[in-house]
């Protein structure tokens, strides 16, 4: 465990002769007004300096988590209740090996923004950024990820390549993304029981099937970017529909689905006038209506039917059904013979 925040050693110590160094970390043992200097000394040893916001006053500090290096390649699993990680301008002037952090989220959901561009990850996602530009990650319950930093010589790609793809979500869906993520989750469980030269060898092919994952994106990305993007709206929408009867649904959880951030996702909406709230009451509103009207031969209650799309409160339910349609659901369902309340 870290014991004192002034003389935490670093993490990422250099492979040398084919060894492995590993450090297992937590700030439990350190006094709670120190914890936070404590994690932002451990965080910089891995990405350089960087500026790290926890939850509000009176809250503990919570961190801790695993660091090896496998030759070239570093491995590092943070859990951290930190709601955002930022490494500034004036951060990338420090004298970090210039390095690309591939992120592969955990659990919940993150935010990732560099370069003007902002990517929402959830599980088994994959991204990376650079360290020679500014960039924050955000979660707001808390940092879970796993990283991997490679040196950019490493990865024999021009910097345009990692310009022009940083903060975006890699080619979700391909079998070689599911490969390498599949690969690099089970790495990050394990990566302390390498050594020698066996953490050597795993090093360098992790970094070759990135590579692998990053030139899939790029062509990815221009075979379909166009694509995509004149479907974006029509996708979006039916995911929605299809998705009318979780009460839950938001638009986060629609950003998500589709890596794009909630502004995207209100930009597009709004250029083609629809309101997400309105729209998802409307047609949760026509299914309950069409139900309702059903005359089969064991129609459900109108609880039944309104809680089967979403709908939690009765008399809201009513309310606005009644708004819709100038008349209450029990008063419709009569009027099409149905007289089951």
């Amino acid at each position: 465990m870290v014991s004192d925040s002034k003389t935490i050693d670093p993490l990422l110590a250099g492979s040398k002769g084919g060894t492995t160094m590993t450090r297992r970390w937590d700030i439990r043992d350190i006094s709670p007004g120190e914890r936070g200097d404590a994690v932002r000394e451990v965080i910089a040893s891995l990405t350089g300096k960087v500026d790290i916001s926890f939850p509000d006053q009176g809250k503990t500090v919570e961190a801790g988590g695993t660091t090896s290096t496998l030759g070239p390649l570093t491995v590092a699993t943070v859990r951290s209740n930190a709601r955002s990680v930022e490494r500034t301008g004036s951060f990338t002037k420090d004298d970090l090996e210039p390095a690309i952090f591939v992120g592969l989220q955990i659990q919940g959901f993150s935010t990732v923004i560099q370069q003007d561009r902002q990517a929402t990850l959830r599980p088994g996602d994959l991204i990376f950024y650079e360290s020679t530009e500014p960039y924050r990650v955000e979660d707001a319950k808390g940092i879970r990820q796993h990283f991997f930093r490679i040196p950019v010589g490493r990865l024999a790609l021009s910097p345009a390549v990692f310009s022009k793809n940083s903060a975006t979500v890699l080619s979700p869906g391909h079998p070689i993304t599911q490969l390498t993520a599949d690969h690099l989750r089970r790495l990050a469980a394990g990566h302390a029981d390498f050594q020698g030269t066996s953490a050597d060898a795993v090093g360098q092919p992790s970094i070759d099937l990135l590579r692998a994952v990053i030139a899939t994106h790029i062509d990815a990305t221009q075979l379909t970017n166009a694509s995509l993007q004149e479907t974006l709206l029509v996708r979006i929408l039916e995911y929605v529909r299809a998705h009318l009867s979780e009460p839950g649904l938001n638009a986060a959880q629609v950003a998500a689905e589709h890596h794009i951030s909630l502004r995207h996702l209100y930009k597009i909406l709004a250029a083609n006038g629809i309101s997400l709230a309105d729209w998802i009451r409307t047609h949760r509103l026509e299914e309950c209506r069409a139900e309702l009207s059903s005359t089969g031969s064991r129609p459900s209650t109108i609880e039944t039917v309104a809680r089967r799309w979403g709908f939690s409160d009765m008399s809201s339910f009513s309310r606005i059904f009644r708004t819709a349609y100038g008349m209450s659901p029990r008063e419709w369902r009569a009027l099409h013979g149905n007289e089951k309340s």
